[in-house]
């Protein structure tokens, strides 16, 4: 059976999931524009269509490194501990429970840097100044955690299913060519594993996209808050089909987008754990 390297430590799960975050969110960003204008409830091309596709790209380059870094470092330290003491036919449960702890901590940081990504990409606001006054101005500090629990709620489903295949896929490749998996190949993996949850769980990021869109105005309540009552809402009013508006887009790239995160991710950790880079 081929042999697994060691476990990364902290400063190794930073910088790995760092450039990881950074090198995914950079490419593919308009491709996640298209997908979020695709599902406003203003429709495409109201809110922008084709045009500006990387508006929105100076928050999204904040928030990636350290939300991939705090998602790794908190998914990494959670499946070393737990595959010690769970049996070998329950490893794909440690890797949802690794993996829904990893989402939950990351969101701390990636929600209001994507709130404020996903207003300006639908033409909300005309800069990022803009829309971080606009959003504290309306709604305060929690403005910036609107859709957070959607987001949590989004996250753990695609990462339960994610996150098992993607191992398994790996562990499994790996024995069959009974050595470590090289990181073009954990990429197709990730590739892969992304690219169903993303089709899977579309529902829930039409409902995410909603709620991060909704604003207060004076006197107003928000246009879409909860979760069940989102979903219920746009398939009441707008049929079932349009809560997988953006799903090809989406699709696509989590798929591209999971070759780039998981593949950066495995080289960077593979180069930093054998050249004994940050392990002290």
């Amino acid at each position: 059976m081929p042999r697994e390297m060691g476990v990364p430590n902290t400063a190794q799960c930073l910088a790995a999931g760092g450039f990881a975050g950074m090198a995914v969110d950079t490419a593919l960003f308009p491709l996640d524009t298209i997908k979020t204008r695709l599902q406003a409830k203003a429709g495409f091309l109201a809110s922008g269509g084709f045009r500006g596709v990387y508006a929105g790209l100076s928050s999204a380059v904040i928030g990636s490194a350290p939300g991939a870094a705090m998602f790794f470092l908190t998914y990494e330290q959670v499946k070393a501990g737990c595959e010690r003491r769970v049996p070998h036919k329950y490893q794909p449960f440690v890797h949802m429970l690794a993996a829904s702890a990893g989402e939950i901590a990351a969101c701390l940081i990636r929600v209001p840097t994507e709130v404020i990504k996903q207003r300006l990409q639908t033409n909300h606001h005309s800069s990022l100044a803009a829309a971080i006054r606009g959003t504290y101005a309306t709604e305060g500090l929690l403005g910036f955690y609107r859709g957070y629990l959607t987001q949590v709620v989004r996250e753990i489903p695609f990462t339960c299913i994610q996150f098992p295949i993607y191992e398994y896929l790996k562990l499994s490749y790996a024995q069959r060519q009974n050595r470590p998996i090289k990181s073009w190949e954990a990429a197709v993996c990730g590739s892969v594993a992304g690219g169903t949850a993303a089709a899977l769980t579309t529902p829930l990021d039409v409902v995410k996209t909603r709620v991060m869109l909704s604003t207060k105005g004076m006197g107003a309540h928000l246009e879409y808050s909860g979760i069940v009552s989102t979903l219920s809402r746009i398939a009441r009013e707008e049929g079932m089909r349009a809560l997988f508006s953006g799903i090809v887009p989406r699709t696509i790239w989590i798929s591209v987008g999971g070759f780039v995160f998981l593949g950066s991710y495995e080289m960077v950790k593979t180069t930093l754990l054998g050249a004994g880079i940050f392990a002290h």
